[in-house]
């Protein structure tokens, strides 16, 4: 088994380099077809009163005048060396800028997800269990009925309810005005942010355990534990859950890319600070290094993401492995 997975970890290494290349290319035509001139951004209003000759020096340091192609060299060139170079919107490393907001993005959307992950398994087992029931038409109708409510609506209606309304929970940001970072600040305007995402990414989770359950139910190793004359708990619990895992962890694997999309919608409703005002910045900045790294961070969740479902997928039936 170690053996496959070394194996499946190459083959995605040798896939994601190629792949982190040519996105990292894409940004930077994109930007290049931009209609923002960097210049401009970089000055801001400083810019009416600077001198044409200061604006061409200061163009000609940031390599503005180069081709594309000669700026993304550069700008790889740099990334193999180590160096991921300096945002000219942050004024800071790109590194620095990373290293500040990332840390807070991965505990947003590790908690989005781990919510989400548990309430898919509660809900859609318990559905499942109980087909035809009230509970099971609730949660179907429920989970339906937020497939295509976008993170930011729910984010919008939860401070409403819970900030605005109820006074709970606290709207925005990281602490309240003034305190200092700590545990207690940080975990309570974590709340709410945490359940939006992870309530905005569980419908497709819960209906595809709901539906993983019902097959797995009907299957002959089920009905053999029934004719066993085993307890209807442990029949659903020990026999026909462990069978509806493995296409359930393959599916959190294609989320992901949903997953990283909901935390920047929600960072920005929530005043979260992590990469989602980053890349706001960089983007209309036209921040080429920046804003570089930060879709390479992005497409990295997604590749690691799906190779950890793998992952998953091989240790819960070595079959898996076989079968790749």
């Amino acid at each position: 088994m170690s053996g496959a997975i070394g194996r499946l970890v190459l083959r995605r290494i040798g896939f994601a380099v190629p792949v982190l290349v040519i996105v990292a290319l894409g940004v930077f035509l994109l930007a290049a077809a931009s209609p923002f001139d960097p210049i401009h951004q970089y000055y801001g209003v400083e810019i009416f009163g600077a001198s044409a000759a200061d604006v061409a020096r200061v163009r000609a340091e940031l390599g503005l005048d180069d081709p594309v192609l000669v700026q993304f060299w550069n700008w790889l060139s740099g990334v193999l060396g180590g160096d991921l170079g300096v945002s000219r919107s942050f004024r800071q490393p790109v590194a620095q800028v990373v290293a500040e907001r990332l840390p807070w993005t991965i505990l947003l959307a590790a908690t989005g997800l781990a919510f989400a992950v548990v309430l898919a398994l509660v809900l859609g087992t318990v559905a499942a269990w109980r087909q035809g029931g009230w509970v099971d038409r609730f949660v179907t109708a429920i989970g339906h009925a937020l497939e295509g409510l976008p993170p930011f609506v729910l984010a919008l209606l939860s401070i409403a309810v819970f900030s605005l309304g109820l006074g709970w929970l606290p709207v925005a940001g990281l602490t309240d005005a003034g305190q200092a970072v700590s545990f207690g600040q940080v975990a309570e305007h974590l709340v709410l942010p945490a359940l939006v995402l992870g309530v905005s990414q569980s419908p497709w989770l819960v209906l595809h355990v709901r539906q993983s359950m019902l097959t797995s139910l009907s299957e002959d190793h089920v009905t053999g534990a029934r004719a066993r004359g085993l307890a209807e708990r442990v029949v659903v619990l020990r026999h026909a859950l462990p069978t509806a895992l493995l296409p359930f962890v393959t599916l959190i694997g294609a989320r992901i890319p949903e997953l990283v999309t909901g935390a920047v919608l929600v960072e920005e409703v929530f005043s979260w600070p992590g990469l989602a005002a980053a890349v706001v910045t960089s983007a209309t900045a036209v921040d080429y290094p920046l804003l570089a790294v930060l879709t390479l961070v992005a497409t990295a969740a997604v590749l690691i993401g799906s190779l950890l479902a793998d992952i998953a997928a091989i240790l819960l039936d070595p079959r898996v492995a076989a079968d790749g």
